[in-house]
């Protein structure tokens, strides 16, 4: 939604004017308190209502419309004003006032909604659940019937499970929720299960009810009876509660299945659960729904639907795109092709399975439609689809609608880096602070939420057991795609296009890559040259010629570009490339994450004593890679909120002992730490000097040249979850751990630290020791057995190590398996062929 998330940047950086009394002292300090109760109201209006207030999609699309474009030109004026003062001392500033005179004007019009002064709500439906119920010696009705092709191809499996739970031995009433994204058979599951004939002669009533986004717990109760009686007119007098007893009286001592098809919110289960009895005789309730944090509320374990595999994609293309007929020879291929890319969502594997049927069966007609799969989908698909997926997004809450469209940004199959997708998000001004969290926590909690609703995936997780890597499918991109262009929230840019009025676009992607001598289009450079508000410019084509003054993200950067960036005085993100910074770094207040290949960054300018002199980098929480980093303490006080560092050292001089290493201590929020020493330290020297926060959660060594005995000072850490110890990180033969060290450490790596033969330790040593990845150990003589009795242990991984090693990993396993009944613990080895061929021998 590109006016909630124009509305929270604004709200953004009205904060940090207030925070930075430098910059606003030639702000009228009256018009800013104005500009922020106007935004907060739209804020606050937004986020309570969200499209429930009953304004058609119309006056939604005109009222949104008008909100984005205030709360842009707000933030235009303010960070133009802001740019403007630091780059020619400017305090121009006639803008605002007209600004905060058309935010009044809506919030006017928003109030005449609120009190009703507008006709927004006649004529409106509300839409109520579609409901049936069958009893045996009576006629049945269907919830919606499943015909030949919608058999339950593909998930036959999970048919013949919820078949056993549904009509097992346990008596007392048992509620099972099917869990899954939009369009993935959930409902069809149900339907399957709903009309399976033993079910019918199972249960003595079934009932369905579609309970969908917007509800009535008492036409829900009123439909499930309405079906039992021929006259209704007694039921239309009663309230929700007389109706519920009624419904409560007709189930009792019956054995019943409902199905609670289509559900959204806990909400309504906790209004009607009190009006199915338990009989104790095998009642079921089965609830679909695509949130995970909603089927927790019904008090049993769900069954969450995963996408097709390639072999059960391709067995329900063929039963959607040829009956019962076999596929043609001739088409085999590209037919599995076809079912390959709709990537394991049955709904759009039904779509061109349904669409194919109806088609011409040559070899060149269907390659033709493999090969342009999107745009026939966008415009041949019916809109029933759509719908089912387009609920998903407008379910979503205000907080988290920019956030999802964002994902857009990312190219089709793209693995999305979930720190760099937080980043991008907080960069981008989306996320609306609290007093208890980083904007970055926020951040994180928003994936947790989207994963919750089926609507990310998740691909990997950290060593530190966070969501690492996630994607999104293809059918949901192209849905945050549409709705992005329509709202014009993000401008995809192709090298084919010749755009045209796009110097108001606010975000500009490029996916195209060009190699390094060749230019990008003309069209693409005169296009790129007017978007002098665009506040991101995100490419994977290498750098985008650009001009606008106001950018916050850029994440394609060269050397040749580094006097432009130096210019993006607003830039909060920029990565990718290697140079050396100039001071005029220290002056960009704005950056929250700098990810680079490699950096150099110069002492800061030296101040004239004055305390308001010294710019803090207060929003600065990632720094990577800095090369041969003098970290003295006037640069500690300027980032003294950084969270991630990565160093790596080069010139190995006393200097470096003085200026960083012994000050690394005084970064108290620092949380992941890096350090890599290209040419070997003085042992001594770095003992000496060798110091670490006690925030640290996350080290990473490489090159140190330490001795086992000195990562005493790392076992003290308190707050120390994952240790990597990467190659000549520590030298020497054996380690000997000490009990009461390395207490909370879930994740330890050993990585070519070639001379470790022996390594003498138990399973208090590492009490909580979740993964354990050793590679490139080629002497080890083996693991310590005790390792394997650390009961919060579930992984072990050797990669290159010797076979002694590998020998003692299986040992553990079988131990763990077959004595201790420990089903929990994997172990995976990985060799080199002639490795794998003497473990093979021995």
């Amino acid at each position: 939604m590109a006016a909630y998330a124009a509305l929270v940047s604004v709200m953004n950086i009205i904060e940090d004017i207030r925070n930075h009394p430098r910059f606003s002292t030639s702000l009228h300090h009256e018009q800013v308190d104005s500009l922020c109760e106007n935004v907060s109201f739209l804020l606050d209006f937004i986020e309570s209502t969200n499209h429930s207030h009953g304004f058609t999609s119309e006056e939604d699309e005109f009222l949104e419309r008008h909100i984005a474009r205030a709360a842009h030109a707000a933030e235009d004026v303010i960070e133009s004003h802001v740019v403007d003062q630091i780059q020619s001392g400017s305090t121009s500033l006639l803008d605002l006032h007209k600004v905060i005179r058309d935010l009044v004007s809506i919030k006017d019009k928003v109030v005449n909604v609120v009190k009703g002064e507008r006709r927004l709500f006649e004529d409106r439906v509300q839409p109520g659940p579609t409901c049936s119920m069958s009893v045996p010696s009576t006629s049945s009705s269907k919830p919606r019937s499943t015909g030949k092709n919608n058999t339950m191809v593909g998930f036959v499996d999970e048919l013949l499970h919820l078949m056993e739970k549904l009509t097992g031995q346990q008596s007392n009433r048992l509620v099972i929720p099917i869990v899954g994204m939009g369009g993935i058979g959930k409902t069809t599951l149900a339907t399957n299960l709903y009309e399976n004939s033993f079910i019918t002669q199972y249960f003595d009533i079934r009932a369905w009810v579609t309970v969908s986004q917007e509800y009535s717990a008492r036409e829900i109760i009123f439909g499930l009876l309405s079906s039992q009686s021929k006259s209704t007119s007694e039921m239309d007098r009663k309230n929700e509660d007389e109706l519920g007893d009624q419904l409560h009286k007709n189930l009792s001592g019956r054995r019943y299945l409902i199905v609670l098809d289509d559900v959204w919110s806990a909400e309504i289960w906790y209004k009607i659960k009190f009006f199915f009895p338990d009989n104790n005789n095998g009642s079921r309730i089965v609830v679909t729904t695509r949130m995970s944090n909603v089927a927790v509320h019904f008090g049993s374990s769900h069954f969450s639907m995963k996408l097709l595999d390639e072999v059960k994609s391709w067995e329900l293309f063929c039963q959607k795109a040829f009956f019962d007929e076999e596929c043609p020879r001739e088409l085999e291929e590209i037919g599995k092709k076809i079912a390959k890319k709709c990537k394991g969502l049955p709904l759009l594997i039904a779509v061109f399975g349904a669409l194919l049927r109806k088609s011409s069966r040559t070899q060149v007609y269907w390659e033709n439609i493999s090969k342009d799969l999107n745009s026939i989908l966008n415009s041949r698909v019916d809109e029933q689809s759509l719908d089912i997926l387009s609920l998903s997004y407008r379910h979503l809450p205000a907080h988290l609608k920019p956030c999802f469209l964002y994902m857009g940004v990312f190219s089709e199959d793209h693995k999305i880096d979930a720190f760099e997708l937080i980043k991008l998000w907080v960069a981008e001004g989306f996320i609306r602070p609290n007093k208890t969290q980083t904007l970055e926590e926020i951040a994180e909690g928003y994936i947790k939420d989207f994963v919750d609703r089926n609507l990310i995936l998740v691909c990997a997780f950290g060593s530190t057991g966070k969501i690492k890597t996630c994607n999104i499918h293809d059918l949901l991109r192209d849905l945050c795609l549409k709705t992005s262009q329509k709202e014009r929230f993000l401008y995809m840019m192709s090298a084919s296009d010749s755009p045209q009025g796009i110097e108001n676009e606010r975000r500009i992607v490029f996916h195209e890559r060009f190699p390094h001598y060749i230019h990008h289009p003309r069209g693409v450079i005169d296009a790129l040259e007017s978007t002098s508000l665009a506040r991101s410019l995100i490419s994977e084509g290498g750098r985008l010629p650009f001009k606008p003054r106001l950018l916050r993200v850029l994440n394609s950067v060269t050397r040749d570009c580094l006097d432009d960036i130096l210019k993006q005085v607003n830039l909060r993100f920029f990565g990718s490339c290697k140079f050396v910074a100039p001071p005029e770094i220290w002056s960009m207040r704005q950056l929250r994450h700098v990810e680079l290949g490699e950096i150099c960054l110069p002492d800061p300018p030296s101040s004239d004593g004055q305390h308001d002199d010294v710019i803090v980098l207060r929003d600065l929480q990632t720094l990577l890679v800095v090369k041969d980093f003098k970290l003295s303490e006037e640069v500690c006080k300027r980032i003294a909120n950084i969270k991630k560092l990565e160093i790596v050292y080069y010139d190995v001089s006393e200097e470096l002992y003085d200026n960083c290493l012994y000050n690394i201590d005084k970064l108290h929020k620092l949380e992941s730490l890096y350090y890599h020493f290209d040419d070997e330290p003085n042992r001594s020297d770095l003992l000496l000097n060798l110091t670490f926060p006690s925030s640290l959660h996350k080290l990473t060594l490489e090159g140190c040249f330490l001795h086992w005995e000195d990562l005493t000072i790392i076992g003290s850490l308190p707050n120390l979850r994952v240790l990597k110890l990467l190659s000549d990180s520590v030298i020497g033969p054996e380690w000997d751990p000490i009990e009461g060290e390395f207490v909370g450490l879930k994740y330890l790596e050993i990585e070519f630290c070639d001379d470790l033969m022996y390594w003498n330790a138990d399973s208090s040593h590492f009490p909580v020791l979740e993964k354990l990845v050793l590679t490139g150990l080629s002497k080890l003589d083996e693991i310590p057995s005790r390792i394997g009795a650390i009961p919060t242990l579930v992984d072990i991984y050797l990669f290159l190590c010797s076979e002694s090693a590998a020998m003692s990993a299986v040992e553990i396993l079988e131990e763990q398996l077959f004595a201790l009944g420990n089903e929990n613990l994997r172990v995976r080895i990985d060799f080199s062929d002639e490795g794998l061929e003497r473990f093979k021998e021995k």
